[in-house]
């Protein structure tokens, strides 16, 4: 059966291959694929949200490289070009960022300043000192103490899939953001991490559309914070593997860092008005405040997030109230962005106060967009 198998496999990954061509047809990304049936896409280049180079444990032995073109439109408008010589796959992402900025194409790779480092002792123990990760520690080695003492088998089905737990929490994400790095570029923010998997991110100036400062309880302590962020071309799978833009890092790293995300903001700078005292509810909501630039909440217990969001990458500002709160004259205020980890809402809010942060907050929107004209070109 292996060797039938391996053939059709092969077979699978040769036709795979020779059915997709491309070009670069000015301000176009041109991709055809199909051998009997052709399929052609022709893609704006100011449309591209990050470009991505994957570089496999196996595909790093031949030297190859995965180009991947993330595109605003979902989950199928991702564009994976599988695979180029890695001397030309970098070529190509050069390519590709420089005629998305309006830049001629031969234009060099612009140069980086390097931000940060993810030390990978620090990546582990963020890892761990976890509450989740630590109660199921406790679980694993105590279902260990009953198997010893009792010798019964069917303790097992408990240190089975709390191992695997520990393994999906840990293991795997140290596996995944193990060498992080981050560093600033005029074609926008690099990084760089993996183990096994290693991957080259791009996301150009603009492209973010909202952030998160994530605070766990015991994170406060050591004075950490990660950062997530929602970029309009991720959805689905590829969303959860690229919302990180630092793993764990000091707080005031973490910091500057969304500064240079929303350029003109300091996000402790901020005032923010608390929710109102009639609020019943177990995520207490601890504040929300705007200024010219950025739209902030903060929320969470045990597990603090600072959620920020441009007024320029707005794209609805909507209220919302549930039962609860129509008794108690109450309301949330939605600043939307597209769908992604970070959605920032400032809950509670009494309803006379909701509909001016709706008021307000749709007029600052709309002066930051006209004032910020179009970011498709935005070397120019």
């Amino acid at each position: 059966m292996s060797i039938p198998m391996g053939l059709i496999a092969v077979g699978t990954g040769l036709w795979t291959w020779l059915s997709v061509r491309f070009r670069v047809d000015g301000d176009d990304l041109v991709v055809e694929t199909g051998v009997l049936r052709k399929n052609k896409r022709r893609i704006p280049l100011s449309r591209i949200q990050a470009i991505d180079l994957v570089r496999p444990l196996v595909t790093r032995v031949f030297a190859l490289a995965e180009v991947r073109v993330e595109l605003a439109g979902g989950a199928h408008s991702e564009i994976a070009l599988r695979y180029l010589g890695r001397h030309s796959a970098l070529q190509l992402r050069a390519e590709l960022l420089a005629r998305a900025a309006g830049l001629p194409g031969h234009t060099p790779e612009a140069p980086e300043r390097h931000l940060w480092r993810v030390p990978f002792g620090a990546l582990l123990g963020s890892l761990v000192v976890r509450l989740p990760v630590l109660g199921t520690v406790l679980l694993f080695f105590a279902s260990l103490l009953f198997l010893v003492m009792y010798t019964e088998g069917g303790i097992l089905a408990v240190t089975i899939p709390v191992l695997l737990a520990l393994i999906r929490a840990v293991i795997a994400p140290l596996v995944m953001y193990a060498n992080f790095t981050v560093a600033m570029s005029p074609d926008g923010i690099r990084l760089r991490y993996g183990l096994l998997e290693t991957r080259m991110q791009t996301l150009p100036p603009g492209r973010v559309q909202a952030v998160s400062i994530v605070e766990p309880a015991i994170w406060r302590s050591l004075g950490w914070a990660r950062v997530e962020v929602t970029v309009a071309g991720y959805a689905g799978e590829r969303q959860a593997l690229s919302s990180t833009l630092l793993p764990v890092a000091p707080r005031h790293v973490a910091m500057h860092l969304v500064s240079q995300v929303f350029p003109g903001t300091h996000v402790d700078a901020v005032s923010l008005v608390p929710a109102s005292s009639k609020a019943v509810a177990i995520d207490r909501a601890d504040g929300a405040g705007t200024d010219d630039v950025v739209f902030v909440t903060r929320h969470g217990w045990p597990c603090r997030r600072t959620d920020v969001i441009a007024h320029a990458r707005a794209q609805s500002v909507r209220l919302t109230m549930n039962l609860f709160q129509r008794l108690f004259g109450l309301a949330t205020v939605h600043v939307d962005a597209p769908p992604g980890p970070v959605q920032v809402a400032a809950t509670d809010r009494e309803l006379g106060e909701a509909r001016a942060i709706v008021e307000s907050t749709a007029r600052r929107a709309l002066a930051a967009r006209r004032a910020g004209g179009d970011p498709a070109r935005w070397a120019r």
